[in-house]
């Protein structure tokens, strides 16, 4: 449904009238770059390979940052100002992208300076960051299933993928530091 674009799908529905400007390359390298950061990030959250293959987990970390960076924060925010489901979700949108830039960049930095403990803590919400896009999608299923048409339905939904894996993280990991 996306190459060419069918503007009936469900994502491309209602958007032909900016798609052929900017906003097509911010959709194309998001499209790209977000599943390939996804796939990398499963990777990377392995014990098993940044043990036995330390130099590997590194390349894949560079690569990984270096796609959030460069290419999935960017298109994300761009694309955020054109959210269907509205200016809240769009500011959401616009969050999420910043934020996931920000904790891509903390935890490289993290990772440069030797402080191993943070950067595997920044990373992991980076992952969960992304993983956000898989949880929007659960969402917008579990809303069909149920008949949800409220109107309200589909910003708090953005907010909620990325906010309530975040917020788990956040007390799991407030719960291991006073234990």
């Amino acid at each position: 449904n996306y190459l060419p674009p069918n503007f009936f799908s469900d994502f491309l529905r209602g958007r032909e009238s900016y798609f052929f400007g900017s906003y097509r390359w911010a959709f194309y390298a998001h499209i790209i770059s977000g599943p390939g950061s996804l796939i990398v990030g499963l990777i990377l959250v392995s014990d098993r390979l940044r043990f036995r293959v330390p130099k590997l987990h590194r390349i894949l970390g560079y690569l990984q940052v270096a796609l959030i960076l460069l290419m999935v924060a960017p298109s994300g925010l761009w694309m955020a100002f054109y959210a269907a489901a509205g200016p809240f979700a769009s500011v959401g949108l616009a969050a999420l992208a910043i934020s996931t830039a920000t904790c891509a960049a903390i935890g490289l930095r993290a990772a440069m300076v030797r402080r191993f403990v943070d950067h595997r803590r920044w990373m992991w919400r980076c992952f969960l960051l992304l993983c956000s896009a898989v949880v929007l999608r659960m969402f917008g299923g579990l809303g069909k299933v149920l008949g949800v048409t409220a109107f309200w339905y589909n910003p708090l939904t953005v907010w909620l993928s990325w906010l309530l894996p975040l917020t788990f993280f956040e007390c799991r990991e407030r719960g291991r530091r006073y234990l």
